[in-house]
């Protein structure tokens, strides 16, 4: 039997909306872990400054067009068990999240080294 591939989810969020990207994403299946305890909504969240200047073409939800903003926000690491789930808590993220265009990076793990 082939194991399931997993993806880990990683993305930047202001902390005022960290709660609602993460009940996305766990809603979508993400942070379920593959062991026999049965954890769910599993994720490790560091504190942060984040910065961005907006385009001209920009329709910040923080800041001014052309100016440079700093923004505490959290890094959100999670786990998503199977190719769909991860391309579901990406959909997702983009829908909770408070910026037009959210940062976020999926990588696929390796395992059994």
């Amino acid at each position: 039997m082939a194991s399931t591939q997993t993806f880990k989810l990683i993305f930047f969020v202001p902390v005022s909306a960290a709660q609602a990207c993460k009940t996305a994403i766990f809603k979508a299946g993400a942070g379920a872990f593959p062991g026999p305890g049965g954890y769910t909504e599993c994720a490790f969240t560091t504190k942060g400054i984040g910065q961005f200047r907006p385009g001209s073409n920009a329709n910040p939800n923080i800041g001014e067009v052309g100016k440079l903003e700093e923004v505490e926000e959290v890094k959100v690491e999670t786990i998503c068990l199977g190719r769909d789930v991860a391309k579901r808590a990406v959909e997702e993220l983009k829908k909770a999240h408070p910026y037009e265009e959210p940062a976020y990076e999926v990588y696929k793990l390796e395992h059994g080294f």
